[in-house]
């Protein structure tokens, strides 16, 4: 699936497999950016894209697999598939627990490598919606004051407008004023409504 205006980046120090991956991505319609170091990537990377970034495993410099490594640092969700003529299982397993999605053996198989960023590019799309997701609810609970969360606390936990008044020595009616508050902020009619917005991770 290639989704419009998602960006396939290479890095890789090789003039002629950069060439090769590009030529045959972008016959299937991907747009291509290439690099040849991981230096000039993490200038170039936009995170805002939908993404996905093929790296040759052994480059001067940074290496494919320092990349990944200053990738996960900054929190990046972008996947991360590996191009190497050197594939071992050791390093292979690594990689894959720092969320690595695939390995590329050179010489590489053309309908292997149009599978596998097919793959990518979804969970890349999947990633963006669940961080986008994430922000909205950070925005919402963003509206909420200091008590407010306290009470939503509260609401979550199950507890009742008694009891939360007892926690928080309020009266009740302050309790259901703060209920009405936080449905409004939240955009929510129902409490199963409130729970779902309350409990996005």
């Amino acid at each position: 699936m290639n989704n419009p205006g998602s960006i396939v980046y290479i890095v890789d120090d090789d003039e002629a497999v950069r060439d090769s991956l590009r030529w045959l991505l972008e016959a299937n319609g991907y747009q291509v950016v290439a690099f040849d170091s991981a230096e000039k990537f993490l200038e170039g990377y936009n995170p805002n894209v939908v993404s996905v970034l093929i790296a040759d495993v052994r480059m001067p410099g940074m290496s494919g697999l320092e990349l990944q490594e200053t990738l996960v640092a900054r929190k990046a969700t972008i996947p991360v598939v590996f191009i190497t003529g050197h594939g071992d299982v050791p390093m292979a397993v690594s990689t894959m627990k720092k969320g690595a999605v695939d390995f590329l053996e050179k010489p590489f198989n053309e309908a292997d490598l149009r599978e596998i960023i097919a793959r990518m590019l979804e969970q890349a799309i999947n990633n963006a919606s669940e961080q986008q997701a994430r922000k909205n609810h950070e925005e919402l609970i963003g509206r909420l004051t200091a008590r407010e969360q306290q009470v939503l606390e509260r609401i979550v936990a199950g507890r009742l407008n008694k009891q939360i008044a007892d926690d928080l020595n309020i009266s009740i009616k302050t309790v259901e004023a703060h209920r009405a508050n936080i449905m409004e902020k939240l955009e929510v009619t129902t409490v199963a409504d409130l729970m779902k917005v309350a409990l996005v991770k």
